[in-house]
């Protein structure tokens, strides 16, 4: 994840409770991608090093445990940037300039300036971040596809040049929902309608009262659609019980809309309240987050060395032996 902004709920259950589960049954790393962060040129540098801090406990209160995986920040393992350089040799640009960001660059009014080589070339640090570390399976959202697919091509092309090196890495899909932002759009930082990982209950339950809800049913008594409410997308993740009751009460008029709010706000806040007090555990330890990146990053380094030796050896790069 680049450390762009706050998680939101979208992130939690797109990823997060993927992550906590996976890291039971593989091998795994997780890196704070803030190299990627500088891709677009318009980083705050004192931001970005506070985002790293609180995605790390982010992370940690949805239950991502550095006891059973690694957390890492990903300019803390110069390896995946070497990859990267070494990939570039064999990317072709034309891969390159189909993807979708950099192609709609020249369409954002916000951007004054050309892309530069980094945002051009992201797609090859993507696959550096994965094959570094000979990765059979990466948790991605179905919006990542195509970045996995690059990926794949990138690591056939090399294998075909310069022998087998690499796995060709497949994507593991979330099960969980795709939630809604407070406006019905995807949840995201540009819309400015997330409901935070991080937010404090009187926050949260303002975010939620203000959520759109099917514009059909505007008063108590009207008749509902839930299908075409965020409010109800959430209900279906956080209060699964009780979806055949809010559907009967949203379509048949008897369940208003603020009432339904009002219940969803209870559900998240009692889903949230144990990750707050973890992230709180974790925050009042000065030297903890610290102390996890650091640990995660000393790990990371061990197994994309061993990665690198094989690519400069399969390329045919002097390589000097070291102590």
């Amino acid at each position: 994840m680049r450390p762009v902004a706050r998680l939101h709920l979208g992130h939690l259950e797109g990823a997060l409770r993927t992550w906590t589960r996976l890291q039971h049954e593989y091998e795994c790393f997780f890196v704070i991608a803030d190299l990627h962060a500088l891709t677009t040129g318009e980083h705050d540098r004192a931001e970005t090093r506070a985002l790293v801090r609180e995605m790390l406990l982010d992370w940690y209160a949805a239950g991502v445990d550095p006891e059973h995986c690694r957390m890492f920040v990903q300019s803390d393992v110069p390896e995946h940037a070497e990859l990267a350089l070494l990939l570039s040799m064999v990317t072709p640009v034309s891969w390159l300039e189909r993807c979708t960001t950099y192609r709609e660059w020249p369409t954002q009014p916000q951007m004054g300036r050309s892309p530069g080589l980094g945002l051009l070339g992201y797609p090859v640090l993507q696959a550096a971040d994965i094959l570094v570390y000979r990765a059979d399976l990466v948790p991605v959202g179905k919006d990542q596809t195509q970045h996995l697919e690059i990926t794949r091509d990138i690591a056939a092309r090399f294998n075909s040049i310069y022998g087998e090196v690499f796995p060709l890495p497949a994507p593991l899909y979330s099960d969980f929902p795709l939630l809604p932002g407070t406006d019905g759009r995807k949840m995201a930082k540009a819309y400015g309608n997330t409901i935070h990982m991080g937010d404090a209950q009187p926050v949260m339950e303002r975010k939620i009262a203000t959520m759109f809800t099917d514009p059909a049913k505007v008063y108590k008594g009207d008749r509902g659609h839930p299908d075409v409410c965020p409010v109800f997308t959430h209900h279906r993740c956080y209060n699964a019980s009780r979806t055949g009751d809010i559907r009967a009460g949203c379509e048949s008029g008897v369940l208003a809309c603020v009432d339904c709010k009002a219940e969803l706000s209870t559900v998240i806040e009692a889903a949230l309240a144990p990750l707050r007090e973890r992230r709180s555990t974790l925050a009042s330890d000065e030297t903890a987050v610290g102390d996890i990146l650091a640990r995660g990053a000393a790990d990371a380094r061990v197994a994309a060395g061993e990665t690198l030796a094989r690519v400069r050896e399969a390329m045919g790069l002097w390589t000097i032996a070291r102590p």
